[in-house]
């Protein structure tokens, strides 16, 4: 008998910390006052520095708002992509926002909010390129790309022979220079370097048929602070705070 009992005194304790351990990250955030949040500052328009150096960007201003809903001040904690998921294992940030799309390789070792915006993979290439037209035209070609991106794994899918950037704005470079012949990657990006650089000679030559969703992504074994940031996603959305931020980035509501 005494050894059933320790034995269900032994499985409530787990219990015990396992519940504890899951309401630990939101509880530590709200105490402390700062949700600690990972991104790029290199990827306009969702996170990247204006030109008084201030970190703005659609991301940027999605996590300022889930942390006033959360009732807590955001910090970002700038890192390279190909890092930057990463840093949530070494606990350097409570969150990442920067783009990350939902996928099931991702889910395994991480947990994610609900989608928060939707986007299509564009297959961008200079504008006197009449070669490639699809994304199975990348076969044999060099595609300028994050290495550890959405995006990346597409152009590799397709057969191309990726050249490794920081983010966007290298992509463009190495692919107006002559040193990549595409890249892959975010139609609202792309749209948004059109909008500031509407002379650059690059032009969208595919499509891809299906929306991407992106989503927060934290550290598993959360489940408060994920059913926090859905909460904070639906208030900003209900309050009209998504439709403001979308509208003042991309002039349309990108959320579906």
């Amino acid at each position: 008998m005494k050894i059933v009992k320790s034995i269900l005194v032994a499985g409530l304790l787990g219990l015990a910390a396992v519940a504890q351990a899951q309401a630990q990250g939101l509880e530590r955030i709200k105490s402390a006052g700062v949700l600690k949040i990972g991104t790029e500052g290199t990827y306009s328009p969702f996170t990247y520095h204006d030109k008084s150096g201030a970190l703005v960007g659609f991301d940027v201003e999605i996590g300022r708002a889930i942390a006033d809903k959360l009732g807590v001040k955001a910090e970002f904690l700038e890192g390279k992509w190909d890092g930057l998921i990463a840093g949530l294992d070494a606990k350097r940030y409570d969150a990442v926002i920067n783009q990350v799309g939902i996928t099931e390789a991702r889910k395994a070792k991480y947990d994610f909010s609900e989608p928060y915006i939707a986007s299509k993979a564009v297959l961008i290439v200079r504008e006197d390129n009449n070669e490639i037209k699809t994304f199975a035209d990348l076969k044999g070609k060099k595609s300028a790309q994050s290495l550890t991106s959405n995006f990346g794994k597409l152009a590799q899918d397709s057969g191309a022979e990726l050249v490794g950037t920081d983010g966007f704005d290298q992509s463009i470079q190495l692919l107006l220079t002559g040193r990549a012949d595409a890249t892959i990657n975010d139609n609202l990006s792309f749209l948004d370097f059109k909008k500031q650089k509407p002379d650059a000679k690059v032009k969208i030559a595919a499509t891809q048929a299906n929306a991407d969703y992106s989503g927060v992504i934290v550290s598993k074994g959360q489940p408060d602070l994920v059913a926090a940031i859905n909460d904070a996603l639906k208030a900003i959305k209900a309050d009209g705070t998504y439709e403001t931020i979308s509208q003042k980035y991309f002039g349309a509501n990108v959320s579906n």
